[in-house]
């Protein structure tokens, strides 16, 4: 593939993905370079993406990193840009799963380090992007068979857990909610640039983080079917889905439970054991 300096979009797809290392964004990298795409392979355990290049050779880019560390991303993000031009899509998908009590002292690193990854590291993966990706998406032609310009796509990967405070898991609840509020205003702030936001909130997907949750988990998803419907939704630019939908119908649900109502039936509930990912 010909570098893109002048960062133009090509018949090939480039994205950057974090997360990679397993379940879903694995998936998700997975899926799009079985179509043939170049993929950005961001995660902090780079011997694991160290597999992902063997088997599909010349078209990964491993960034072994941590989304916390910004200075990091941006280097990445310059190299990436540099050797393969402004990518189409960028999925910020890391994320972890704690289970968390505020009573407990010892819990409020892990309240820390949850806000810092879901939330701020989201941020830390988009920022260096989005003056190429503006851009990118003023320079770009109209594309030939709609006669409309070409998009470019943030893709942040909140929950349905950020649509109410699910008890035992405060700290991903919170920082879920925060993505979803911080999807929006950035939504809102790019509108007309060219540079589309789009906000996928999953139910339970089988991965390593729904692996230790001792309650049932409906309408669970394979992380490769999860992958497959997202990267639909991604292609149609929505601008806010819920995956899959039978979830987006409980999660309404739970929006409109009166508080009074909502507290009494959780209070009880079953929860992630405290200190488990």
């Amino acid at each position: 593939m010909s570098i893109r300096l002048n960062m133009q979009k090509t018949h090939v797809e480039s994205l950057v993905i974090t997360g990679v290392s397993s379940g879903l964004g694995l998936a998700l990298a997975r899926h799009y370079l079985e179509r043939g795409a170049i993929v950005a392979a961001f995660a902090r355990r780079g011997e694991l993406l160290q597999a992902l290049t063997a088997e599909f050779p010349g078209k990964v880019y491993c960034y072994a990193l941590d989304v916390r560390d910004a200075p990091a991303m941006q280097d990445a993000a310059n190299d990436f840009i540099t050797r393969v031009g402004c990518p189409d899509i960028v999925i910020a998908n890391a994320g972890v799963s704690v289970g968390t009590l505020t009573e407990y002292a010892e819990d409020l690193d892990t309240f820390q380090q949850i806000m810092d990854i879901n939330v701020l590291g989201m941020v830390k993966t988009f920022q260096p992007f989005i003056a190429a990706m503006r851009a990118a998406a003023l320079s770009s032609s109209p594309s030939p068979a709609s006669g409309r310009e070409e998009h470019f796509t943030l893709v942040g990967i909140a929950s349905v857990a950020g649509f109410r405070g699910l008890p035992g898991a405060s700290a991903y609840s919170a920082s879920k909610a925060a993505a979803i509020s911080y999807l929006e205003s950035l939504r809102v702030e790019l509108h007309g640039s060219g540079v589309k936001v789009v906000t996928i909130c999953p139910g339970y997907i089988s991965t390593p983080m729904t692996a230790v949750n001792p309650y049932p988990m409906p309408f669970m998803l394979e992380a490769d079917e999860a992958a497959k419907r997202m990267a639909r939704a991604i292609e149609r630019q929505t601008a806010f889905v819920v995956i899959p939908w039978q979830m987006g119908l409980v999660g309404r649900v739970l929006r409109l439970l009166p508080r009074w109502l909502y507290d009494r039936l959780f209070a009880l509930a079953p929860r992630k054991p405290r200190n488990r990912a």
